[in-house]
């Protein structure tokens, strides 16, 4: 009776613990899944069917080992990705690298913006009045709230994008060509193919993640006896991120792959779904685009503010006020401005903007990832918690494979 009791109480603070560092994981696993990655994703399954599910696979374990890493040196050094880099690289270099992610970063809020007015319009609400009011709210959730409010917030919407696994299943997908497609991958290697493997998995795993897992995991107050549940969150965020993108894979590839259809972006998918899956499942495929977006477009703006605060040493955090951090929140601010009046303007060029921002989110991925796997295994900043071999060997071979695919991309269309 006793044995079971002291059992029982084990489990409950274990549960107790795990709640309390829960956040970080989970919600950069889920805001992975923006309208870029959502537009990406659907473009996937509606051109290639189900023939691209495989990549989310290495994807997935690439993602897994990358968070980890941030977390482990957030928790033992105490600092940010950023700021670990300018005391490594010297302020000349990290401004450089600073200003690549900053545009990127901006280009990216943009199209945050851009899904919150296309999933709007499948309602019939116009871009003039859902932007203002949904940029709006996302700086007050920000500048006047504060981290533990936030979070909460945050977690109710990675929640609300498994909706997607509704319009996946309205839409019939055949199980028997999935699960061939995973065991037996393929890989179209023209330029259209190789760019949209290149796009899943760097929507996947994007640059800002790295910066902003670190960050959130400092702001927290996370410690190295907490490094198990945060593992955890990381593991259960890794996983929400590839069961949503592998519904929306599904729901485009059994739907509008079959029939041929062809979008160019999330808010064709959501429109094309009524006619072939009803209006449910339309329905459902526009609020997960709309819930992903405004997640996305105050989580981004966040990261950026976060990591070039902390590379330039400026104090940063939702925590602070505004007189505490006040180039924190000027930036904040400001890339809020600069995205959602961009999307304001009459015939902007957003596809333009969308592939540009990606294609930086590419060039950029393998310096952050380099500046990453060569801190955490300095031991002078890590101790006894640098990297083990296997960390190194997968963190090592994403960088090879990045550079591979973004080289083969470049060269590719010179012999075709």
């Amino acid at each position: 009776m006793m044995r079971s009791r002291v059992r029982r109480n084990s489990i409950l603070r274990s549960i107790a613990l795990f709640a309390a560092v829960l956040g970080p994981g989970i919600i950069t696993g889920s805001v992975d899944n923006d309208a870029g990655g959502i537009t990406t994703y659907s473009v996937a399954g509606a051109k290639y069917g189900y023939e691209l599910i495989w990549t989310l696979i290495p994807s997935f374990v690439v993602l897994i080992i990358i968070q980890e890493m941030n977390a482990r040196m957030g928790i033992v050094t105490g600092k940010g990705l950023a700021d670990l880099i300018r005391e490594r690289t010297g302020v000349k270099v990290t401004f450089f690298i600073f200003i690549g992610l900053l545009i990127a970063d901006i280009g990216n809020t943009t199209t945050e913006f851009a899904g919150v007015a296309g999933s709007m319009e499948v309602f019939s609400i116009s871009k003039y009045i859902s932007v203002p009011i949904i940029g709006f709210i996302v700086w007050i959730l920000v500048v006047k709230g504060n981290y533990k409010i936030a979070e909460k917030i945050f977690l109710v919407f990675s929640v609300a994008l498994l909706t997607y696994i509704i319009s996946a299943m309205m839409g019939k997908p055949h199980w028997s060509e999935i699960g061939s497609s995973i065991i037996h991958p393929k890989m179209n290697l023209d330029t259209e193919g190789l760019a949209m493997v290149i796009g899943i998995i760097g929507t996947t795993i994007a640059p800002w993640m790295q910066f902003y897992m670190q960050s959130s995991v400092i702001e927290k107050g996370l410690k190295i006896k907490n490094y198990k549940f945060t593992l955890l969150d990381i593991v259960v965020g890794c996983v929400a991120t590839v069961v949503v993108a592998f519904f929306i894979i599904v729901a485009c590839a059994s739907t509008l792959h079959e029939r041929h259809i062809v979008i160019n972006e999330a808010k064709d998918a959501a429109l094309a779904l009524k006619p072939l899956a009803g209006s449910l499942a339309s329905v459902v495929f526009a609020f997960g685009l709309f819930i992903a977006s405004i997640f996305s477009a105050t989580i981004l703006p966040i990261a950026t503010a976060f990591y070039v605060c902390e590379a330039f040493g400026f104090e940063a955090g939702v925590d602070k006020k505004w007189e505490e951090a006040p180039e924190f929140y000027f930036l904040y601010t400001g890339i809020l401005i600069i995205a959602a009046g961009i999307i304001l303007l009459p015939n902007a060029p957003l596809i333009a903007i969308s592939i540009w921002s990606q294609v930086l989110n590419g060039l950029l991925l393998p310096v952050v990832l380099i500046c990453m796997i060569l801190l955490v295994n300095d031991k002078k900043i890590m101790g006894e918690y640098v990297n083990k071999p296997m960390n190194n060997i997968i963190g090592w071979t994403a960088v090879i494979v990045l550079i591979g695919l973004s080289a083969m991309l470049f060269i590719m269309p010179f012999f075709q």
